[in-house]
């Protein structure tokens, strides 16, 4: 079986800077990070600080043709991503494995159009949000990298294996659910809940835990993503309303969504990942959508007043 020895990573925000920190820890060498020129001015200027630490990265251009990834992920936000799949070509070889850390569930459908489903994984990002504030990034370590393929027929079976072993040495957190398109779409829907409702309320984990009335709400939410999640052929979604509410329990108290950190930030939040694909979806199927459409349209207001 193959091994992964060198890494590439586009997007440095909350979620890239953790998987950019275990990797730079491991062995430096074998990582490189994605950047524009404006991004490599303003790192080399202004590091990254992770955990109260400098992330001293080796940044290079999308113009670089010397450096062939054997895993590339990808980390930037929902308007980064055209950019990201366009600027990866020239790390891309044949075997190259690619991995998108952004929520929803279409990043990767769009990197497959251009780059195939043989070796793109399904993956998401699940525990204690990143907190992010300019240029520092802090993080408690409660969290994983959950990832799988999407079909059997489509994907190398192979490159999953190939990936546990290289998190294994790096001791990076990680989940191979057996069902990955469902636990893929259970994320979504937790997202498609707290992620929004936070934008719009502007409540921490501990508060939308403590509020019986948004819980209920939660749930509407939930049982929307469920009956889109059904239509679109995932199996066994019976569960996942009640394995959402569970896991919104366990979040850290303190701590806050990626969107009402973006939302705070001044920063285009990516409703259109959450609810702008569950109301496309609705209309896809013929499914009411009517939650995610009043917060799409209270998400953009609190955006407009930015």
């Amino acid at each position: 079986m193959r091994e992964i020895k060198k890494v590439l990573i586009c997007g440095i925000g909350a979620i890239g800077s953790i998987y950019a920190n275990y990797i730079n820890q491991y062995d430096s060498k074998s990582l490189k990070i994605l950047v524009d020129e404006k991004r490599l001015e303003n790192y080399t200027k202004t590091p990254k600080i992770f955990n109260g630490k400098p992330l001293d990265l080796e940044y290079v251009l999308a113009t670089n043709t010397d450096y062939k990834a054997d895993l590339i992920i990808i980390a930037t936000k929902l308007d980064g991503l055209d950019e990201a799949i366009k600027n990866i070509k020239n790390f891309v070889k044949e075997d190259t494995i690619i991995m998108s850390l952004l929520n929803g569930v279409t990043s990767e459908e769009r990197i497959a159009e251009k780059y195939g489903w043989k070796h793109t994984l399904l993956s998401y990002f699940l525990g204690h949000s990143a907190m992010r504030k300019d240029n520092i990034i802090t993080y408690d370590g409660q969290g994983y990298l959950a990832f799988g393929v999407k079909d059997s027929k489509l994907t190398d079976i192979e490159d999953v294996e190939t990936v546990k072993n290289y998190f294994e040495k790096l001791k990076i957190p990680y989940k191979t659910p057996e069902n990955m398109l469902r636990a893929y779409w259970e994320k979504f829907m937790l997202n498609a809940a707290v992620n929004q409702s936070s934008a719009v309320l502007k409540f921490t984990f501990g508060q939308m835990q403590n509020n019986e009335k948004f819980k209920h709400f939660a749930l509407n939410i939930f049982k929307e993503v469920q009956t889109i999640a059904e239509a679109a052929g995932v199996k066994d979604t019976e569960g996942m309303v009640e394995e959402c509410s569970q896991s919104l329990t366990k979040m850290m108290p303190e701590g806050k969504t990626s969107m009402l950190q973006d939302i705070e930030a001044g920063r285009k939040t990516e409703v259109d990942m959450f609810a702008g694909v569950i109301i496309e979806s609705g209309k896809k199927y013929n499914i009411p959508t009517p939650y995610n459409q009043v917060l799409k349209e209270l998400i953009e207001i609190v955006e407009e007043d930015k």
